[in-house]
């Protein structure tokens, strides 16, 4: 079983804004491209099964809110027995520390100030699991982290982020393909859409 996690904040208040690009990523994933599974609520979330290039799948968004989504990832690693130091377990979240719509592949290390890797890593024992990092760029200096995080992209951006979030959806089905060391050797280095 592969366990694909995207962060976010549950409720239409939240929808569209940067702490919510793993929810919008892992969605691509379930509508249309794993062939529209029925979605059910489940572990505290909203999770979908399926079948991708014969390996059995699951897309797991929690709606623990981002700070808590140890809580949900923890019930669905131990229901799926998935070993989160293998190539079994990804999450994909928001980074501030990327420029807008880069991606970043990681096969552990630390949560670099992400709230909701922090509390998986704590739930789980460990921060040895993968992750793909979506870049949401640094607040400007005038602004709080946490107004920035749950503010909407820019205009500007959000033809950058369509583009990467396609890339984003296409490189976790690599993932679950070939797994993480080949995906960082694929989309590391590549620089975000223009």
């Amino acid at each position: 079983m592969k366990l694909i996690v995207g962060l976010g904040n549950p409720g239409n208040k939240y929808v569209g804004t940067r702490h919510n690009i793993g929810f919008v990523v892992a969605g691509k994933l379930v509508d249309p491209l794993l062939g529209r599974p029925r979605v059910r609520k489940r572990f505290g979330g909203e999770l979908a099964e399926a079948e991708y290039e014969g390996q059995r799948v699951a897309v797991l968004l929690p709606e623990t809110f981002m700070n808590a989504s140890g809580t949900s990832v923890r019930q669905a690693v131990d229901f799926y027995q998935v070993d989160p130091r293998g190539d079994e377990l990804i999450v994909i979240c928001d980074d501030m520390n990327l420029p807008v719509g880069r991606l970043r592949f990681r096969s552990g290390g630390s949560a670099g100030g992400q709230k909701g890797l922090a509390d998986i890593a704590a739930k789980l024992g460990g921060d040895q699991f993968s992750r793909l990092r979506f870049g949401i760029d640094r607040p400007p200096p005038h602004m709080e982290v946490v107004d920035f995080v749950l503010s909407r992209f820019s205009a500007q951006d959000r033809g950058v982020v369509d583009q990467a979030t396609d890339v984003a959806t296409e490189a976790v089905l690599q993932w679950v393909v070939h797994g993480v060391a080949f995906c960082m050797n694929r989309y590391n280095a590549s620089a975000p859409p223009s």
